[in-house]
């Protein structure tokens, strides 16, 4: 396998870019991939507001969030979006509908009740393409999707996860924890969610995949990406790091929606 390329200073995703259709808004070439956003947490730390919305749907300067984060993801290129939910889906499908109006294509996958990161993933099945791009739904993170999809393409693995590097959420006021140790050649040594000895960077919440990962997921039962299958990926020497400076927001709690709210008003 080739060696993968360093990405120390990651793209940003330009916010409002300008440009030439009729909105003053630049549109960006259609890029050829699909976008994947786990929808379906139920939103605990934000109760009571997540006791009759689901958490994608809490209002952020005055759009659901799910809304910025599809944005995002067309700012980009993409436009075919599919969306994992479970816990109070429906009202996500009838607000965003098929997509058309904000220019994308959009198609659900159903829980049947919440199956964690990886088993949401096994259970869209046919819905996923060979390749895909995966966001969590509670996290903000503004940076060049399709120049990520690109490296991916260049330097082929099982996994590329968007890494920070510790630092740049120093002026945050919302503590994230170093959960990713790197090799100097850019692989992922070393995943650790809960104890941060020895990790230098933190997971941003995206990574693309290759589909083939999710063979290893038994079907119908609650899988976590992060703890069973990134372990194995790890250790195979198939997963690479994509390091930004730039810092993303988890909207997940009180503290990161106040300072969303900030970045976004």
């Amino acid at each position: 396998m080739r060696q993968p390329v360093d990405t120390p200073n990651a793209p940003r995703l330009t916010m409002n870019p300008g440009g030439n259709s009729s909105s003053g808004q630049r549109i960006p070439p259609k890029l050829d991939f699909q976008g994947v956003i786990l929808a379906g947490g139920l939103g605990t730390r934000m109760r009571p507001l997540t006791e009759t919305i689901p958490k994608p749907m809490i209002p952020v300067s005055g759009k659901p969030f799910l809304h910025h984060q599809l944005e995002l993801l067309r700012r980009s290129g993409f436009r075919r979006v599919l969306l994992l939910v479970a816990y109070l889906g429906e009202q996500i499908e009838e607000h965003f509908g098929d997509g058309r109006s904000l220019d994308l294509e959009l198609s659900y996958s159903y829980e049947p009740e919440p199956l964690g990161t990886g088993g949401a993933l096994k259970n869209a099945g046919g819905k996923l393409e060979r390749e895909f791009l995966v966001l969590n739904g509670d996290t903000f993170l503004a940076i060049d999707y399709a120049a990520l999809v690109a490296n991916f393409r260049q330097q082929p693995a099982a996994a590329l996860i968007v890494a920070q590097k510790i630092g740049a959420q120093e002026n945050e006021n919302v503590t994230v924890k170093s959960n990713l140790a790197l090799t100097p050649d850019g692989w992922v040594k070393a995943y650790q969610k809960r104890d941060p000895a020895g990790m230098t960077h933190i997971d941003a919440g995206a990574v693309v995949l290759d589909r083939q990962v999710l063979e290893a997921i038994p079907p119908g039962k609650k899988f976590s990406l992060e703890e069973e299958i990134f372990p194995r990926l790890i250790e195979q020497r198939q997963m690479r790091a994509w390091v930004t400076l730039e810092r993303f927001i988890d909207m997940g709690s009180p503290e990161g929606l106040r300072a969303l709210e900030a970045r976004l008003g």
